[in-house]
């Protein structure tokens, strides 16, 4: 698993990336009462805004942690933001994304690193 700056996580599943948010950034969030997740086959880009998720604190922005095609999306998220808060390593995944070359994952933090970001 490789982590961003930004509190995503990214975990590869064969020639995908799945994007999620790590448990620092679902506790900072507070309770999660929506999420909304980019459509399928929608191309980003690195940088843009793909979900929005609202807390009883804040309403926030998830941006891209890299290019791609979103190839699914976790609608459990839709039906039960809470998830967020209750697995946000597993089952609340946001979306998956195709990419052009999984080595781009080498620019990303590994989990010591990210721990020391967080630290």
């Amino acid at each position: 698993m490789k982590y961003t700056k930004e509190h995503e996580w990214l975990r590869v599943e064969g020639d995908l990336v799945v994007v999620g948010i790590t448990e620092h950034a679902a506790t900072a969030l507070g309770d999660v009462v929506f999420v909304e997740l980019p459509e399928v086959e929608t191309v980003i880009a690195e940088g843009d805004e793909v979900v929005v998720i609202e807390s009883v604190k804040a309403a926030s922005d998830i941006l891209a942690p890299l290019d791609g095609e979103i190839v699914e999306v976790n609608q459990k998220l839709v039906e039960n933001p809470a998830l967020v808060n209750e697995d946000p390593i597993g089952a609340a995944w946001f979306f998956k994304v195709r990419v052009d070359d999984l080595s781009v994952l080498d620019e990303f933090m590994d989990e010591d690193e990210y721990n020391d970001l967080i630290g």
